[in-house]
Parts: C-alpha cells; structure tokens; sequence
C-alpha cells in the first residue's frame, strides 16, 4: 500500500512461554510500536518446546490481524535474530528448588553468551536490545559482553515491571489513579536489593501537579512497607498463584519498549536497567537502573542532580553491592569457558 510504514522484526526468546503468550497481543495489535506499523515476529524457544511454539503460530494467525506481516518461529539464534530491530529476550533459565545462586548464573552465563553472540552475528548494528530472563541485569551485561559490534547503550534490562508495582502502591495509598503518578524511581537490580524510590514523585491532583511527598506525608510508611512490598512483590505472586507474574510483566515490557521506541513523555522519566556511567557514584560498566529520559528515536539519557540523602545513598550502594558480585561472578565464568 502506497505510504505503508515498511514491517520492523521483533524477536522474542522464550516464545512459547506464559509472558510471551501475552505480550504477543500486546505487540501484534500495535498497542508498543504503533497502529500504524507492520511487524514480522521472530519466536526463538528451546527445541523440546517447538510443538507448543507452532500453536502459538496458529493463534497469531487466527487472530487475523493486520499488522502482522509474518512469524517465524524457530530454536535456531542465527536465525531467530537475523536482521531484527528489537529484541526481547525473556527466555532464561529458572532458578530450581536447591539450586545454588552460583549455580544458577552459570546456566544464564551460556544462554546470553550464545545469545549475545548471535546477536552480534546477524542482528541490525541498531537492535534494541531488552533483557526480561533474570536475573536480568547481570544477563544483560553478559549478552552486552558478547555483542561488541553493538553499542552498549542498545542494551536494557526490564525494572519497569517494578515501577508499575511501586506507582501502583502509591495510587492506592492516595486514592488516585496511577495515572496521576509519575516520575517514580527504580534504582539498582532487578532483585529483593532494588530501590524503589517516591521522594521525586508527583502527583497530579485537581490539575495541579504537586511532589507526591508533600501530598503524602508519610514518611515511615515510605521508607519501609512500601519498599519492601515492591521489593517483594514477585514472590507474593508466585505464592498467591502458583506461577511468576506473566500478564503484569508482558504489560511492563511493552510500556518499556513503547517509551523506547516514541520516547518519554515531557516533564517525566522512567527506570530502565542501562549501562552505568558514573553517574550518582555507581562505578561504570555494570546493568544497573535509573531514571532515564528518552527522546523520540531511542537515545537515553540517566538523569541528572536528583538529591540523594544518606538513606537513599545506603540503599542503592547495597543493591550495586549485589549487582557488582553477580558481575564478578559471571565474569568468572566467562573466563573459565
């Protein structure tokens, strides 16, 4: 059709899972990239898990929509990642029952280590990159490693899914909708060690935008119940139903990769996991989550002068501590293979 946006490719790992069931919709009816952009979804899964990816292929199809374009689905990387413009890796191993930390990252080590590798093989040089598998910084470092063509601010990891909680908490706390909250903060890993952070939130309340904490003035409920239910809150869920967050975290991965692609709205900014720079005394070169603006096109920016008291300063250098031993460890890894 004359003046058709020409279809992006979208690869998505762990495709036959429950996240990817209901992200699928979420991206196959233009609700991340647009209503007006055509997409062809690469599905990656492991081999014994091909069966279910092929049903999923046959739901997308009898969805009949038109912004899909094509599905490939496939356990073949090389494949699975050729020329694609985002790739959503959600796909990762799970942490068993018995199963050592140590253990576990040296499963994840040689996923995102092939992953990353194919990546730089036959992506796009311009692949947006969003890693959701945890522990997801650290896997997100790892694949970074491993694609050196790529530029490592093409590399994020999902915390939105935590800043979704944290707004959540707040709306109820004040009896608003979420929407009236913005500008809350997720630093540091995506873990039980993040820091959900209120105290450079506003709220808007009979259109007048006013800092959340003047509104709320709850100083102890903020700096306690409301962190650790954030912090928290995955395991509560697993707990409650049996399974790990799929509908909220499919939700939380298209906003990210929404805000990503358009940008962020004016006056506000998100958390996403993104290559350290120095910035707020955090040392450079590890995944670790930030305020970020983002300008139409992709390129983010960490914001900059938030001020930070000593309670904030102990919480963030106590989730950089974890992420910096996740880095150490993995990075052993690496040198032992």
């Amino acid at each position: 059709m004359a003046g058709e946006k020409s279809p992006i490719k979208i690869c998505i790992t762990g495709g036959a899972g429950q996240i990817a069931y209901s992200l699928l919709l979420e991206i196959a009816s233009g609700k991340v990239f647009g209503q007006d952009q055509p997409v062809i979804l690469h599905l990656l899964d492991i081999e014994p898990c091909l069966e279910k990816l092929n049903g999923v292929v046959m739901e997308l199809e009898d969805l009949a929509l038109s912004l899909v374009r094509g599905v490939v689905a496939t356990a073949d990387p090389e494949k699975a990642f050729a020329d694609v413009d985002v790739a959503l890796l959600l796909g990762a191993f799970p942490r068993l029952k018995g199963m050592e930390r140590k253990d576990l990252l040296a499963k994840n080590n040689d996923i995102f280590r092939v992953t990353g590798q194919a990546i730089d093989k036959v992506a796009k040089k311009t692949v947006k990159v969003v890693v959701v598998g945890n522990p997801c910084n650290t896997n997100a470092l790892t694949c970074m490693k491993n694609a050196p063509s790529i530029p490592k601010e093409n590399f994020t990891c999902l915390t939105r899914l935590d800043q979704n909680r944290a707004k959540s908490q707040l709306a109820g706390k004040l009896g608003v909708s979420v929407s009236q909250i913005s500008n809350v903060i997720i630093w540091g890993n995506h873990s039980g060690t993040q820091f959900p952070d209120a105290r450079h939130a506003s709220v808007s309340v009979n259109g007048a935008t006013e800092p959340l904490t003047k509104v709320l003035s709850d100083d102890a409920w903020i700096k306690s119940d409301f962190i650790s239910t954030v912090q928290q809150r995955g395991a509560a869920v697993i707990k409650a139903r049996g399974l790990s967050s799929a509908m909220s975290a499919a939700k939380a991965i298209g906003d990210h990769t929404r805000d990503w692609w358009f940008g962020t709205k004016e006056g506000e900014f998100t958390s996403m996991g993104v290559i350290s720079d120095g910035s707020y005394n955090i040392p450079a070169g590890i995944i670790y989550s930030f305020p970020v603006r983002i300008a139409p096109g992709g390129c983010w920016s960490i914001v900059q002068g938030l001020a930070q008291d000593d309670f904030a300063t102990e919480k963030m250098v106590a989730t950089y501590n974890e992420l910096k031993e996740e880095a150490t460890a993995a990075a052993e890894l690496a040198a032992a293979n």
